[in-house]
């Protein structure tokens, strides 16, 4: 079969390859693959910025947001031939450790963790793969056409549920939020946000474009002057950032109100400085009992949460968000960066 394969830590060796076939051990589906998404992520392990081959390979599958058809499955399993599913990227850690043990490698503290398709595990990035049955995450057949984004959507269901953990520590009824970011983050963010009843705020530096118009078909406020507009037109209670970019952090930190909450989902570059008034933060954080917390991944509460929330959600705003697809032939376009784009998906059922 093909995949997109490379070798972690060296840039330029991303390329389509004849694999063998996989094969499902016990327990585990075999799947026929449909799409998958590119995000960041995948575009800094294809620069060589960093990734870890399975042990004993030099090179591994791309690919974590992943979407697939079910073509074999284990007797009991719960899945049948037909069914849409997703893999779920992370693993815990083989020892393991408190939080893996109890099933939130989420928040894996010794580091130990796998992920397909970044750490150790070969990713979902070939015409098919295996996904432990207890690690696919099944989907409503209707969402075939946008079903590859439930990756990004736990990262989402993640960061409200701590939203809603920190938030529960005392009286919290917040009435607005503001996203930093419209890229596929940012604008799941913003989605949720508008469900929910708040009062959304998204604020990006595109002035044109599908940003502002899929912000917009959400009934949210975009912003692309400047962060103080932004903040002074939101009074956000919540801020979730979704860009890394290192000032726009300090920027949302310091953006709520009272008893405010700022979730940073965006990871920074290291070693860009920025100058910032340490005292002043210190004194906003705890002068007004704010909350600055980062989440990553998702565990599979998470990923349960993030099939409801896109079963839910407008299934045309859904397609919108979705900008390009491209074929698995022409994988290289999917790894370049264009003007309108949002969310860019590979097509991974035939070209």
């Amino acid at each position: 079969m093909r995949a997109l394969t490379f070798e972690p830590g060296k840039a330029g060796t991303l390329e389509l390859a004849e694999i063998d076939d996989p094969s499902p051990g016990e327990g585990e589906l075999l799947v026929e693959a449909l799409a998958l998404g590119v995000c960041g992520t995948d575009k800094e392990l294809a620069g060589g910025e960093y990734g870890w081959a399975p042990e004993g390979a030099d090179r591994m599958v791309i690919g974590h947001e992943s979407l697939g058809r079910v073509v074999e499955a284990p007797e009991g399993s719960g899945f049948a031939p037909g069914d849409l599913v997703v893999g779920v990227v992370r693993r815990p850690d083989p020892v393991p450790c408190g939080a893996c043990a109890r099933g939130q490698f989420d928040s894996c503290r010794n580091g130990d963790y796998l992920e397909r398709g970044i750490k150790q595990l070969d990713g979902y990035g070939g015409e098919r793969w295996t996904v432990e049955a207890e690690y696919a995450v099944k989907l409503d057949p209707e969402l075939s056409d946008v079903g590859v984004l439930l990756e990004p959507m736990s990262v989402i269901a993640k960061a409200w549920d701590q939203i809603d953990r920190i938030g529960g520590r005392a009286w919290f009824e917040p009435k607005s939020v503001l996203i930093t970011g419209a890229g596929p983050i940012g604008l799941l963010a913003a989605q949720v946000g508008a469900a929910r009843g708040l009062d959304v705020h998204v604020y990006d530096h595109n002035e044109g474009g599908p940003k502002p118009k899929l912000a917009a078909a959400l009934g949210a406020v975009y912003h692309h002057e400047d962060m103080a507009s932004a903040v002074a037109a939101a009074e956000p209670d919540i801020v979730i950032e979704a860009t890394g970019a290192s000032a726009l952090v300090f920027d949302a930190i310091g953006a709520t109100g009272a008893f405010g909450i700022t979730c940073l989902t965006g990871v920074s570059p290291a070693g860009r400085e920025v100058a910032v008034d340490a005292g002043g933060v210190n004194r906003r954080i705890v002068l007004e009992n704010d909350v600055v917390f980062g989440t990553v991944n998702a565990n599979l509460a998470h990923y349960a949460e993030a099939a409801r929330l896109l079963s839910a959600a407008d299934r045309d705003w859904l397609r919108r968000l979705i900008t390009r697809r491209v074929p698995l032939s022409e994988y290289e376009a999917a790894f370049k960066g264009e003007p309108n784009d949002v969310k860019v998906v590979i097509d991974l059922t035939g070209g």
